[in-house]
């Protein structure tokens, strides 16, 4: 993999600094982790795919958080408009009827119980350590940075592209209604990259800029990558689950 410490000490042109950003996806976003490859071919265990939901629950639910503190940097009000629609997908309308909500469906689905999820007690220690650093990321850089980190979004319909079919393929408890979060996902990270791609391009004014946002997606895909880390070396074999973290109940 490239490392991209100094990929902007010359400064980039906006098609250049695009080119990057998405080498950075493409060497650096979890799809290429090795937890992904074994879901898509079939070979996660049931327990395995709980412990994805249940940690990854606690990712989704700090998603809207992380975008108000985006939002209380901003000073555009267009900005704004544009930025809050995130929340809106992820909260719903009523605060409970959005992609956090679709998202407890799924990991009920997979027969976890829903106060269990929600209070994240049971998550992995990792997870929790990454989810926070992200949620202050975002809290305590400038918005340009916080911004620049949400570029994963321009890979997310490629990994929902790749799992998706596979796990309607390869899981025979999994249902298209246990996967209704990704119906919208795809058009929805489209538009928020889309959105978010046009603004670093057009605040990356000089090379410093410029590498604070490669510097800031690198730091995203070492999120979510840290995130499957946890899980591979929790559930995966020989196994090493943490104490508190989420077991599987005893077969009966």
């Amino acid at each position: 993999m490239s490392d991209f410490h100094d990929a902007a000490r010359n400064g980039l042109s906006s098609s250049e600094l695009e080119a990057v950003l998405r080498q950075v996806g493409a060497e650096r976003y979890h799809n290429r982790h090795p937890f992904h490859h074994r879901m898509t071919s079939g070979a996660l265990s049931r327990t395995e795919m709980q412990a994805w939901a249940l940690n990854r629950y606690c990712y989704q639910a700090v998603i809207p958080r992380k975008d108000a503190m985006i939002l209380a940097h901003a000073q555009d009000p267009a900005f704004r408009a544009a930025w809050r629609k995130r929340i809106e997908d992820h909260d719903g309308e009523d605060g409970w009827s959005g992609g956090i909500a679709r998202w407890l469906h799924l990991a009920t689905s997979l027969g976890l119980d829903a106060d269990d999820v929600k209070s994240e007690r049971l998550a992995l220690p990792a997870t929790r350590f990454a989810v926070g650093a992200y949620l202050a990321f975002c809290t305590n850089r400038t918005l340009f940075e916080a911004v620049a980190s949400s570029l994963t979004e321009m890979f997310s319909p490629l990994i929902i592209g790749e799992r998706v079919p596979a796990m309607l393929a390869k899981y025979d408890y999994i249902t298209e209604d246990t996967l209704a979060y990704f119906s919208r996902r795809p058009e929805q990270a489209s538009r928020d990259a889309d959105f978010a791609l046009a603004y670093v391009l057009s605040h990356a004014d000089t090379a410093e800029r410029q590498q604070q946002a490669i510097d800031a997606l690198v730091f995203k895909c070492d999120i979510l990558w840290a995130m499957l880390d946890a899980l591979q070396h929790a559930y995966g074999e020989p196994g090493n689950i943490p104490p508190g973290a989420f077991r599987p109940e005893p077969a009966r």
